[in-house]
């Protein structure tokens, strides 16, 4: 569920030809933020098709918007809920990875109790309000008895979170699991919030499609999004023997924190590069043997210009022939779902061999001198790509995937 695309298909076409999602906020009146615009999911979506209208004023947008991604990847996967025994459902886990889970649910909640509407404040606003309880939703929806659990650390949460599920189905855990990101963080209180922080880009509310500018010089901060984006992680050996179609192999992961700045990055750029190097050395293979990168690629001055020198250090020479690409240029920023968003551009890129472009690079930046895959889709076979993740509280992730053999 994406900001350019409401299905798995829909996403990778609108993304394959370089169509934004970036738009008016139409989700509460912005007419008094100096930001008005954002990554919206609309279009053919329905809350409703997803929850009981019972239910939904119990719940954030991101439960809806969760549950149809989920159930787009388990029907993909082959996996009918509806027809598995207690037993089977126990071998099923979910894990989220969200930066602020229903946030914008507590936020309208305190809104309603300050306004004197303390009646219609809802009776599940400490549960909902606890993002853990995202997880599930997600498992009660399907009814999957498996482990429910959140990772919330920032941008960097689904890329955690797979990196989590790797490690459970490593450790003999559990052999499957539903794993991906979701955020919908657009609230007034939180628009204010970033934009107190000078981090979101003012310019382009009459242009919202060429407002996230990665790697341009003339950039001047990122826009907000919200989405989630799916998968069926699980076992080889078990999605061999029951003939799942297989998109890609996590093969590596690494996590790292600078110890330096609640939203600052240090200007070295050595641990996002070591979680690279991390992810490379449990996957077993060089630098040279990555074919593409899926860059945090945020918008603001900062975070380019070092995720720039990082990639530097962690691939060295071949850095400068390794492309690579912005999915937020596309979508916006979806907070800590955007690690997910991006293994997807990934997984499809290796499916059709095609990766998208970086659009609104225009303004080449002398310090961001990297193959960002401008304007235009690429043809590219590659037989191992990483995702790297960077987010506020100094923490780095980053994700190796090979081609399914």
């Amino acid at each position: 569920m994406s900001p350019n695309g409401n299905s798995r298909e829909e996403f990778w076409a609108n993304t394959l030809g370089a169509v934004s999602g970036v738009k008016p906020i139409d989700q509460f009146d912005a007419s008094t933020h100096t930001v008005r615009i954002a990554g919206t999911v609309n279009g053919t979506f329905r809350e409703m098709d997803w929850i009981d209208a019972k239910e939904r004023p119990h719940v954030g947008r991101v439960t809806p918007l969760a549950r149809a991604a989920a159930a787009e990847a388990i029907a993909d996967a082959g996996i009918e809920p509806s027809k598995m025994s207690r037993e089977q459902l126990r071998e099923i886990g979910v894990i989220v990875g969200s930066g602020g889970g229903s946030l914008a649910f507590t936020e309208d909640q305190y809104r309603l109790y300050y306004s004197g509407q303390t009646k219609q404040c809802s009776v599940y606003v400490i549960p909902t309000s606890t993002i853990g309880t995202l997880a599930s939703e997600v498992s009660m929806h399907f009814g999957f008895r498996g482990l429910s659990h959140i990772v919330s650390t920032g941008c960097t949460s689904s890329t955690d979170a797979l990196g989590y599920a790797m490690r459970q189905i490593q450790c003999g855990m559990i052999d499957c699991l539903v794993v991906g990101g979701a955020d919908a963080p657009l609230a007034p209180l939180i628009l204010r919030g970033f934009q107190l922080m000078r981090i979101m880009t003012q310019r382009w509310n009459d242009s919202p499609e060429r407002a996230s500018r990665p790697f341009s010089k003339d950039r001047d901060g990122f826009v907000i999004a919200e989405g989630a984006w799916f998968f069926v992680v699980e076992d080889r050996e078990r999605a061999l023997a029951r003939g799942a179609h297989i998109y890609g192999e996590l093969v590596g992961y690494g996590s790292t924190c600078e110890a330096y700045h609640r939203v600052r990055l240090e200007e070295c750029g050595e641990e996002p590069a070591r979680a690279i190097r991390m992810s490379l050395d449990e996957a077993g293979i060089p630098p040279e043997a990555v074919g593409y990168v899926q860059y945090h690629g945020t918008s603001t001055e900062l975070n380019d210009r070092i995720e720039t020198q990082a990639m530097r250090l962690a691939f060295g020479a071949h850095a400068s022939n390794l492309p690579g690409s912005a999915l937020k240029s596309l979508i916006g920023h979806p907070q800590g779902a955007c690690g997910a968003a991006a293994v997807a551009a990934i997984l499809l890129a290796m499916r059709d061999d095609r990766i998208h472009p970086t659009i609104n690079l225009e303004v080449p930046d002398p310090n961001c001198d990297l193959d960002y895959v401008p304007s235009k889709a690429r043809s590219l076979e590659f037989e191992y790509a990483v995702q790297n993740c960077i987010a506020f509280g100094s923490k780095n992730a980053a994700l190796t995937i090979r081609r399914p053999e």
